[in-house]
């Protein structure tokens, strides 16, 4: 069972451009190998910072809209959103501490 959200094109501008705390996305597909590494990371970040940010995944098979709206050209990629603006962004894996680092700069 995952600890962050899923999102999709329909749902994004709520979720994530509205949101009051700062919301991270991950941008993955199923088939991904690299993004199925970063799930564990996702979901204990998720867990951890509950309270102080929104951890989402959006996956960009069944939502091509948004990843083509933010140039997003590679999986996975971790976006940052505060106040409905971009604020970081990450392509490709890292560990749990640089993931935690990009959403901690922002909270």
């Amino acid at each position: 069972m995952s600890n962050a959200a899923e999102v999709a094109d329909a749902t994004f501008q709520e979720e994530v451009l509205s949101s009051a705390k700062p919301v991270l996305v991950d941008f993955w597909a199923p088939w991904c190998g690299p993004c199925r590494a970063m799930a564990p990371a996702v979901d204990k970040l998720a867990a951890e910072l509950g309270d102080q940010a929104k951890i989402v995944k959006l996956n960009t098979e069944d939502s091509p809209g948004v990843p083509a709206q933010y140039g997003v050209m590679a999986i996975p990629t971790f976006i940052v959103f505060k106040g409905g603006e971009e604020v970081g962004r990450h392509t490709g894996g890292m560990n749990y501490d640089q993931l935690k680092a990009l959403v901690e700069a922002h909270v």
